[in-house]
């Protein structure tokens, strides 16, 4: 009876190799749960083109947007786990929708982590009515004026909300939240003075605060935004301690091969690593990160812990 199951585990061993060195034989595709243009479908497009060369055959993105991002989750955590479907995640999407969807159709155990590809530190930004001219005198105009301001997010759940719900713990300050659809909607309004501040990704912003449309107090990083040097961060502008990133990790449907995973990781890296792959996240306000799967891992584990706290904290919830 051993030397059965001993020869079946021999057999399944080898079937699993001969898959992984076959793989891929066919398309690959990343399913995207945000509309096009957003942080995330720009950067699996930074990182699906490269990668197409690296393996060798089609890397195809499948935006399908919608609930909160819980379409696409759904859908990858259902497909078959064989290293042809990736979820590009979004950070706020894969730590935060657990804490506030009690009916969640996915759990974070339904993904493997296989490689962070791209971080986006945020930016605070307000219209210039709004008068201040830095992130001290901001925190003192919302002592002062609880509950005037308004902020955009890109929708109830998003790292914009979050973020800024984060914020508002951090200084003690009162701010009223107006959710859109998306950045496209909210910054359309915050650029009308509608609604005067917005915690977002540079790429939604550059161009406007650039053009003087937008006022950029700090970005929420460690060091100061490339694109952005003469903003300076939390730190320096009087807030320490506010930080808040934004990633874009791939993952695979749990049981995916582990040959398989180590595989596309190790071709994604490469893919990332390609000077070409830097030049077009740097030109639109992105980060190039590469991150191995039990780093990624560890990652969601401390985030989900995080913004757990926050959301109980600020009482937020979808549903």
């Amino acid at each position: 009876m051993f030397r059965k199951f001993a020869f079946a585990a021999v057999l399944v061993g080898f079937a699993t190799t001969s898959f992984a060195q076959d793989f891929p034989a066919k398309t690959v595709t990343i399913v995207v749960p945000n509309p096009p243009g957003g942080l995330v479908d720009m950067s699996a497009r930074i990182v699906g083109d490269p990668l197409a060369k690296v393996l060798k055959q089609s890397v195809v993105i499948d935006n399908r947007p919608g609930a909160s991002g819980n379409i696409a989750y759904q859908a990858v955590g259902r497909a078959k786990p064989d290293g042809y479907t990736l979820l590009a995640s979004y950070s706020a999407y894969h730590t935060g929708n657990p804490w506030l969807m009690k009916d969640l159709p996915w759990a974070p155990k339904d993904f493997a982590p296989v490689a962070l590809v791209t971080i986006a530190t945020n930016v605070i930004t307000v219209h210039p009515s709004v008068p201040v001219n830095s992130l001290k005198e901001l925190v003192d105009y919302l002592k002062k004026n609880p509950g005037k301001i308004n902020y955009a997010s890109q929708g109830n759940g998003s790292l914009s909300h979050l973020g800024t719900e984060l914020f508002k713990q951090q200084t003690g300050t009162s701010i009223t939240h107006v959710p859109y659809k998306g950045s496209g909607q909210a910054i359309q309004d915050v650029l009308a003075g509608q609604v005067q501040m917005f915690i977002t990704t540079p790429p939604s912003v550059i161009q406007h605060i650039q053009s003087g449309k937008l006022k950029a107090l700090a970005v929420a990083g460690k060091s100061r935004h490339p694109s952005l040097p003469n903003v300076p961060t939390t730190a320096e502008a009087g807030v320490p301690g506010f930080e808040l990133e934004a990633w874009v990790g791939l993952f695979a449907p749990t049981g995916t091969p582990q040959p398989v995973i180590n595989k596309l990781t190790q071709d994604i890296k490469l893919a990332l690593e390609q000077p070409e792959t830097k030049t077009r996240a740097d030109a639109q306000g992105v980060e190039v990160r590469y991150m191995q799967p039990d780093a990624l891992g560890g990652l969601v584990k401390k985030e989900l812990s995080y913004w757990g706290d926050v959301i109980k904290k600020a009482n937020i919830t979808l549903e």
